[in-house]
């Protein structure tokens, strides 16, 4: 019982998380059909809500482009329909040539997939629905640009709040970060290799986190653009975007940091033991740079706390080691880069404030 009772639970917050791009599409759909129905006067006017729809989406994200490709689309299929079939009839074999040319010269065009494939339904409902050269094309053709346009205002008017994907987004992929840093940190500590292993199956398949991040970022900034009340937004953003492409190479840095790793422990070299302090304290600002981005403030705490971690990443606390442990050190020096530069530093201010790497012993 508890464990439907956690599933029913999981399932709940999906929806919560979907309710508003299911109410979006659900008042974009009705307007688009009172408007190319009553209003315009279509007597079939199904693709009006079918465009308010498909230019809406459920996971939201690039409606301007959305919509254009569904006008473009719709016009090429049934431009390319019209023309062929008048010519060769209608039949099996003229509805498979009409779909391959129609998609064809939507693929030569550099269209998208919307665009292609509208333009391959376009083609089927004028050979198979519409007769050629009927006023069928263009009611349809403006049932398109009627649902998107409604799809559009519907977003713009009732729109998602552009942070919290952002938020949510953000919070997955610092934690993979984290989680990779003091992974590596006490892999080495404990001179585990099956745990170094580990670290690395699980930080070669974060990439995917990267990319969750970086379209919730243009979904919001999308938001953030069309919709009025959601334009104080714009600057709130404005840190999660400074942030996303360092904090992807600082997870691609810590990828080749955790496979040095293990192959320093596989070969035996001499680990050095201020090393997982280094790492553990980079996580620990890592976090720090979460809990900033999340409240909308200048990371300062983040960058001083990476500056500190830095301090001990030169060759005097590291020393040089054998090759690998060489790797390790230059990445360890990658990532305090990257996550200045995911403060808000440039490369050029980020490489400045960071201590020589080669720093005499006092005497």
């Amino acid at each position: 019982m508890n464990a439907l009772g956690e599933v029913l639970a999981g399932r709940l917050r999906r929806w919560q998380r979907t309710a508003l791009p299911i109410a979006q599409a659900a008042l974009a759909a009705g307007l688009a059909w009172l408007l190319a129905h009553d209003v315009i006067g279509h007597s079939q006017a199904f693709f009006a809500p079918i465009a308010a729809v498909v230019s809406l989406g459920i996971s939201l994200g690039q409606r301007l482009r959305r919509v254009v490709e569904l006008i473009v689309g719709v016009s090429l299929g049934i431009g390319v329909g019209d023309v062929l079939i008048s010519a060769i009839g209608t039949g099996p074999w003229q509805v498979a040539l009409a779909v391959a040319l129609a998609m064809s010269a939507a693929v030569l065009l550099d269209g998208g997939t919307v665009i292609a494939l509208q333009s391959a339904s376009s083609a089927v409902l004028v050979a198979t629905l519409l007769p050629p050269s009927s006023a069928a094309g263009l009611n349809r053709m403006v049932d398109a640009l009627v649902g998107g346009l409604v799809g559009l205002a519907v977003a713009a008017l009732l729109p998602a709040n552009p942070l919290t994907v952002a938020h949510r987004q953000a919070k997955a992929v610092l934690g993979e970060l984290t989680t990779a840093l003091r992974g590596v940190a006490d892999a080495v500590a404990e001179h585990d290799a099956v745990a170094a292993a580990g670290v690395l199956a699980r930080v070669r398949s974060s990439q995917s986190t990267v990319e969750e991040f970086r379209s919730a970022l243009q979904t919001g900034s999308e938001i953030a653009s069309i919709a009025p009340i959601r334009w104080r937004r714009r600057h709130e953003l404005g840190g999660y975007q400074a942030a996303a492409v360092p904090v992807d190479y600082a997870l691609r840095n810590t990828r080749v940091l955790a496979r040095r790793a293990l192959a320093a422990l596989r070969d035996g070299e001499e680990v050095p033991e201020i090393l997982p302090d280094v790492l553990r304290r980079y996580a620990d600002a890592v976090d720090l740079l979460r809990t900033e981005l999340a409240v909308g403030g200048e990371p300062h705490q983040a960058r001083a706390a990476v500056r500190d971690a830095a301090r001990l990443a030169t060759t005097h606390h590291l020393g040089s080691g054998g090759f690998s442990m060489r790797v390790v050190l230059a990445q360890v020096r990658s990532i305090a880069v990257d996550l200045l530069q995911a403060t808000g530093l440039s490369r050029s201010e980020a490489t400045a404030a960071l201590p020589p790497l080669s720093r005499q012993q006092p005497d």
